[in-house]
């Protein structure tokens, strides 16, 4: 049944689509002619959008995109609780590069920061982990 009203609503669509074969070569040609852009002189003079603000300890840092895609973050281990990420522990809390780690699991973390959610996971999947556990 879903099948057959399928159908019947493809055809009917078909069939009011009122588009001659002239209409569509009128769109196509208006669609390959030159439009104006905005000139070069206007973008120069426009700002950089792409920039984020961090507020730490009072101070104001700027930061370009180029500079944050070279901030990366990478998740070395998970132990007690805490992860090792970039070379340093962290707690459930603490700061990491403008994220706060909002979660510690086994195999993964959560940061967050005002508009963004990251998840890092541990590179591979490994059967020889070593498990620590207190009596």
């Amino acid at each position: 049944m879903k099948k057959i009203i399928f159908i019947f609503s493809g055809i009917i669509v078909c069939a009011s689509a009122d588009l001659s074969v002239k209409q569509i070569e009128e769109m196509v040609a208006q669609i390959h002619q030159k439009r104006e852009g905005v000139k070069l002189e206007t973008l120069e003079k426009t700002k950089e959008p792409f920039v984020v603000l961090s507020n730490e300890d009072n101070r104001t840092a700027f930061m370009t995109p180029e500079a944050e895609k070279e901030a990366k973050m990478s998740l070395h281990g998970i132990m007690n609780g805490k992860a090792y990420i970039n070379d340093a522990w962290f707690s459930v809390g603490d700061k990491v590069m403008g994220y706060t780690l909002k979660y510690v699991g086994k195999n993964g973390v959560v940061l967050r920061n005002a508009n963004q959610i990251k998840k890092l996971f541990l590179h591979k999947k490994r059967n020889d982990l070593i498990m620590v556990e207190g009596r």
